[in-house]
Parts: C-alpha cells; structure tokens; sequence
C-alpha cells in the first residue's frame, strides 16, 4: 500500500529564536509547503502564526495561509485546530469552518509541556459534529492510550465517520514517550479498520518514524516535530527533513502516495 507523506512545516512552540529557518509568515509557511509537495508530500499539516510568531487562530491569517498554498501546488490542506496552548477552544475550533480538507480533532485535554491543553468533552463533541456538517475529515491525534479510547467513544456516539484517522504523537512532556514499545503498544489498541502515521517529537524522530512505516503506518517529517537533522545539526529548514521521509518509504520498497491515492486512502470528500 502507498504511504501518505505529511509536511508539518511549523507547528506551535518553536520560533526563529529556536531555528532560524523555522517558517512563521504565510508566505514562508506556503513556500515550505509547496517544496514539501515538490518533494513528495501529499498533506500539509498547518499551523498559523501573527506577526509576532504567537500561534494564531485568526481567520484572516488563515484565509491567507490556504490561498497561498493553493496557489502554489494542489498539496491536501489539514487545519491544526490545536493552534496553541494560550488560544481558546472556541476560537481554535471555528477554524474548521474554513472547510479544509481535513482538520485535528483532539479528543482530551491534557498536560503539553509547562502548560494546559485544553480540549473540553462537550467541545470536542461540537467540533467533531461541525466536521461532520462541514465534510472535514478528522485527524485524531492521540498522545496516550486512554486518547484511542475516547476517540472510539466519539465513534461509537455517531461523530466519527467510518474510516478513523489516528495521528500517534509520542514525545510530548505530559504524554506518552517516545518509544517503541509505546508505538507498538498504541498501535495493537488501533481498532482494525482505520489508518494511521506515527509522529515522534525530538531526537527520536528518525528512528520512531522508520519503526512506524515498518509496522504499516503512514509517516509526518517537518520542523514542528525536531528542529534538527541530528544531534547538534539543526534543520536548514523542511526540505531535508521531508526527503529523508520519503528516502525511508522508499528503501522500504513502498510507494509514496499522490494526491489523489490519498484522497482514496484517507477516504476524503472530492
């Protein structure tokens, strides 16, 4: 089976002061973007930022962001209604009104590092029912098993559509680790019927996302998962990080998936 190859050029916490090569403004986030498809990438996770690098869920900001990436290449557009720790649910949430293609559904709250991420259940039953009206598919990112739970809850009350899409984040302070035994564990608890990719946080990156593809999952590269290429090396931007993804699904002799194999694989709306 194809593998579907994300780009997560940005993500919420790190700013230039971290890499200097992060991409912050829309016109950087579209063109990292638009290497990233170039290179293989057939969804582009976004996160939007303000003109001071803050984690933004301005709707103005995203209507630029998407339009820009649109402009560039037809890459699958997947809004991150995590947005960031200090943005309220209510304004993170009214993003999926943007009717991307996709857009994260989270489905518990829960300690992110030094702070709160606050995803509260009668919420998340909104968000997930606005999806629905709206034909945005939800990315489910789990950062524990008790996450795999709900999300089955969700489906079981209606709100899922029938083929789930799992995102298993491993490394984040206040989750899961960032080990293998952690992935293989998560996985075996998947429910049979879904899809799903691995994203490893930090310095196990590498490794976790060549043990994912090896377990059958799809695969996330980009600098709002590491900053660097290796210890001590940091990023010189999406780019790299992107095509060793690609180089890795490909010396597993699989197929990087298009566009529209994606389409199919994720079962999105045309």
């Amino acid at each position: 089976m194809s593998v579907v190859v994300t780009v997560a050029t940005t993500g919420p916490i790190a700013t230039k002061a971290d890499n200097p090569n992060l991409p912050t403004t829309p016109a950087e986030i579209a063109e990292a973007v638009g290497h990233a498809y170039d290179l293989g990438a057939s969804v582009a996770h976004v996160h939007l930022r303000d003109e001071h690098e803050r984690p933004t869920a301005d709707l103005g900001i995203a209507r630029e962001v998407v339009q820009r990436i649109e402009d560039r290449c037809p890459i699958l557009i997947q809004l991150s209604t995590g947005v960031g720790l200090t943005v309220p649910f209510e304004e993170r949430a009214a993003l999926v009104d943007l009717a991307p293609a996709m857009a994260t559904l989270n489905p518990c709250s829960m300690t992110f590092g030094t702070g709160e991420f606050l995803n509260p259940p009668a919420g998340v039953r909104d968000l997930a029912r606005r999806m629905l009206d709206l034909g945005v598919k939800p990315e489910l990112e789990i950062y524990d098993t008790g996450h795999i739970d709900e999300c089955l809850r969700l489906r079981d009350e209606g709100l899922l559509p029938e083929l789930l899409q799992f995102s298993i984040v491993l490394g984040v302070r206040g989750g899961a680790a960032a080990t293998a035994e952690n992935l293989i564990t998560m996985v075996k608890r998947l429910p049979e019927d879904c899809v799903w990719q691995i994203i490893a946080i930090g310095r196990s990156n590498l490794e976790l996302t060549a043990i994912g593809l090896a377990l059958g999952g799809n695969a996330r590269a980009g600098m709002e998962d590491t900053l660097y290429l290796g210890k001590g090396r940091p990023a010189p931007g999406n780019d790299p990080l992107v095509a060793r993804t690609v180089q890795l699904v490909r010396d597993l002799d699989r197929e990087v998936a298009t566009v529209d194999q994606t389409r199919d694989l994720l079962a999105l709306a045309r």
